[in-house]
């Protein structure tokens, strides 16, 4: 069967566009009228508080927000809040699940902690897996977060696929927007970045190019439509 994406990538994205623009896909993908999605991009320094809904994971009050410029939303994706912000590579899936092969929310959270696993191995970093916990880790440090949606189809049996995985790149973005929440409500581990493993000046532009193909190996992409702003 052939299972196509269109990927896209912007440099970067106010966080309540990224939010509409993945609904739009979203309803889009249900009616037939569009395919699979993979959104890669920045976002402006953003807060965002999950299902779980902790507000006393966010350490800073309203006035402290305003004045270093972070935004904040609650969302519909799973888990608590954690931080986006430029030097972070966030990746949007959309893809609808065919409802006749079984619907699996664990399942294709492996499935995308395998995609940056494998991209690590490239450089030589071990990602791995903590059990009781979603995401990526090197040792006790987190390197990339993951949240998702499903959302049920109204025209036809399965979920499609939203929100993703925010995953660290640029060295220093932990003393950025992390101290100022309990990343997942996670207080005895901390966040680390590609930049911090590797040693390596990399762009978020080309981690993103270079993780799409680990993407479509490990969710069987075989028609493939890129566009880079």
């Amino acid at each position: 069967m052939t299972r196509s994406l269109e990927v896209r990538y912007f440099p970067m994205m106010e966080y309540g566009e990224a939010w509409e623009r993945q609904k739009e896909i979203v309803k889009a993908i249900d009616e037939g009228q569009q395919q699979g999605h993979l959104l890669l991009l920045q976002h402006p320094p953003t807060y965002t508080i999950g299902s779980s809904r902790h507000p006393e994971h966010l350490l800073l009050s309203p006035e402290e927000l305003k004045e270093r410029g972070i935004s904040l939303f609650e969302i519909d994706r799973g888990g608590d809040i954690t931080y986006h912000g430029p030097g972070q590579l966030v990746g949007y899936p959309l893809l609808w699940l065919d409802g006749n092969k079984g619907i699996d929310l664990h399942g294709y959270l492996r499935e995308i902690e395998q995609v940056i696993i494998n991209y690590l191995a490239q450089y030589g970093i071990t990602g791995q897996r903590k059990s009781g916990y979603t995401g990526v880790w090197v040792g006790d440090a987190k390197i990339a977060a993951i949240g998702v949606k499903f959302n049920k189809c109204r025209q036809r049996k399965g979920f499609i696929t939203s929100h993703g995985f925010a995953f660290n790149i640029k060295s220093g973005i932990q003393e950025e927007g992390f101290r100022g929440i309990i990343p997942c409500g996670i207080q005895e581990f901390g966040v680390t970045s590609l930049e911090d493993m590797t040693g390596l000046v990399l762009s978020v532009e080309q981690v993103a190019r270079e993780i799409v193909p680990y993407f479509n190996e490990v969710f069987q992409i075989n028609e493939l439509n890129a566009y880079w702003e």
